[in-house]
């Protein structure tokens, strides 16, 4: 099977947990510090070795295939006034891959919005990332996933373990053990009661799928829910025997999928940013002071 060179993000999503921020903006592209959510991905995906980038968009997500664009008055502008370090990082945006757009006309369901890239990626298997997981780490956390498809040949789950009380809004696993951060997934279960999930592992929305996966999700009419999504395409291949694997993903989960997650994400990201990370630091010690 070749390998990952390929990325999809379904952005078509509204963003309702945004409102009313999202009514006229994409969500992925609100900021963290000085970038939109999406270019950190973007970045992650790259740094990987991911060369092409699929988008699956929606109705008012033009902004994103803007960002990615290259623009002329804006760089003439730069020019103009010498800001030679917001020229570099303006022209860096549109060369950071190849980017393809491609649209999600209704909302039934992301195992759907994957299918409309379905024909740009042939028989490769693709990363899929979806537009509110982000990752302190060391090792981008797509590598990782890559790496480990590259032992299993599989798709692959990208996984976070977190606190039991949380589980219910995610989608948990259950399965074998085989190395410190690699499982066996035998189940998923969607959003389970703390009190009988099978694990706190989750899946965090970053996958490796390879092409029996959209030929699953082909097939299927709807799912459990009234919609084609990717959960229910993996639980008829685990139905069926075929093997799915699950990857512990090292390092921070920045979860920008609700405004708490966001705010804490963007506090972890100032903190670590060249030029504010000092005077941040130093106004988040004078509030702590003051709320005391």
């Amino acid at each position: 099977m070749d390998k990952v060179k390929k990325a999809v993000m379904p952005v078509a999503g509204f963003g309702t947990r945004f409102l009313p921020a999202t009514k006229s903006m994409p969500k992925e592209m609100m900021p963290i510090v000085d970038k939109p959510v999406i270019q950190y991905l973007v970045e992650e995906a790259v740094a990987s070795g991911i060369e092409e980038i699929i988008f699956v968009t929606g109705r008012g997500k033009r902004a994103i295939e803007d960002h990615f664009d290259i623009s002329y008055e804006l760089e003439d502008t730069l020019v103009e006034k010498n800001k030679k370090d917001l020229l570099a990082a303006v022209q860096k945006i549109p060369n950071l891959a190849k980017f393809s757009y491609v649209r999600q006309s209704l909302p039934l369901g992301d195992g759907h919005a994957l299918l409309q890239a379905a024909h740009l990626l042939g028989s490769e298997p693709v990363l899929v990332m979806f537009g509110d997981c982000l990752y302190d780490s060391e090792v981008p956390s797509s590598q990782q996933l890559i790496e480990t498809f590259k032992n299993y040949r599989e798709p692959i789950i990208g996984l976070s373990k977190i606190s039991k009380n949380e589980v219910k809004k995610f989608g948990v696993i259950d399965g074998k053990k085989l190395t410190e951060d690699i499982y066996e997934i035998k189940k998923l279960v969607e959003k389970p009661d703390p009190e009988v999930a099978p694990s706190n592992l989750v899946a965090v929305g970053k996958y490796i799928i390879t092409p029996d996966v959209f030929e699953v999700l082909s097939n299927m009419r709807e799912g459990k829910s009234g919609e084609i999504r990717l959960a229910d395409a993996f639980d008829i291949m685990l139905e069926e025997g075929r093997p799915i694997y699950g990857k512990k993903i090292e390092g921070e989960w920045l979860d920008t999928g609700d405004k708490l997650g966001f705010l804490k994400a963007t506090v972890k990201m100032a903190l670590k940013h060249e030029k504010l990370s000092a005077d941040f630091r130093k106004f988040l010690k004078e509030i702590t002071r003051e709320q005391k």
